[in-house]
């Protein structure tokens, strides 16, 4: 399950709160994305079955997130299929999550 950016869904809070119906779980995601992007996130706009899905996303995923936009806009199976990679937006990713960038550049060597 992986995400545009190379991040794995399966390891992401919202993900697994989503998967295992946690509801303490959403309210701790969305104490901390409210904090972290300063905007008002509530328990249940936590919910997301995966970046790729075409199902549920979380808040961020479905509105803020300019990769995932970009990526389906350019209909990429991952941003290492994209002639720009890795771009500023991608470069911030790794900032937070160097182990997104490895896993990118090896499918980018396949």
């Amino acid at each position: 399950m992986l995400a545009y950016c190379g991040l794995d869904c399966e390891k992401c809070e919202a993900f697994i709160a989503t998967l295992e119906n946690d509801d303490a779980l959403r309210a701790k995601v969305a104490k901390e994305w409210s904090e972290t992007y300063l905007i008002p996130v509530k328990p249940e706009d936590i919910n997301c079955t995966g970046c790729v899905s075409d199902k549920v996303k979380s808040f961020y995923c479905e509105r803020l997130c300019k990769i995932r936009r970009c990526a389906q806009g350019r209909d990429l199976r991952t941003c290492a299929d994209c002639d720009w990679f890795p771009c500023e937006d991608l470069n911030e990713v790794f900032r937070f999550a160097p182990h997104a960038r490895v896993l990118l550049e090896s499918l980018r060597q396949k």
